[in-house]
């Protein structure tokens, strides 16, 4: 490793940090709360689902980058019955076990 190439790593791994650090502290440097419009605070309030969603419904419908192609995938059920199962009790324990359990079911119990 020549000392052009660890030049440069050190400088990207301080870029990086300055930029980390703005970024996540950028609400921090003011002395008073900054103002914003109600309706994005409205927004705002969806933001975590909407990122959950981004991340989970392509696992759901997806394998190796093709839609599943058939109904024999433990996925399909484990997610009805989990939905079915949040819809009823409302307890997020609950449904991640209901998920987990029937996920297990189908795999290990029917072999899909």
């Amino acid at each position: 490793m020549s000392w052009a190439d660890w030049g440069e790593g050190v400088v990207a791994i301080v870029g990086l940090a300055f930029i980390t650090l703005f970024t996540r502290g950028f609400f921090l440097f003011p002395e008073r709360e900054l103002p914003l419009p109600e309706w994005l605070m409205q927004g705002l309030r969806y933001a975590p689902l909407a990122a959950l969603v981004a991340v989970i419904a392509p696992e759901l419908v997806m394998t190796q980058g093709k839609l599943i192609d058939t109904w024999r995938d433990a996925r399909l059920p484990a997610v009805a019955l989990t939905t079915l199962y949040f819809l009823w009790r409302r307890d997020i324990l609950g449904t991640i076990v209901v998920g987990t359990v029937t996920l297990l079911v189908f795999k290990r119990g029917f072999g899909w």
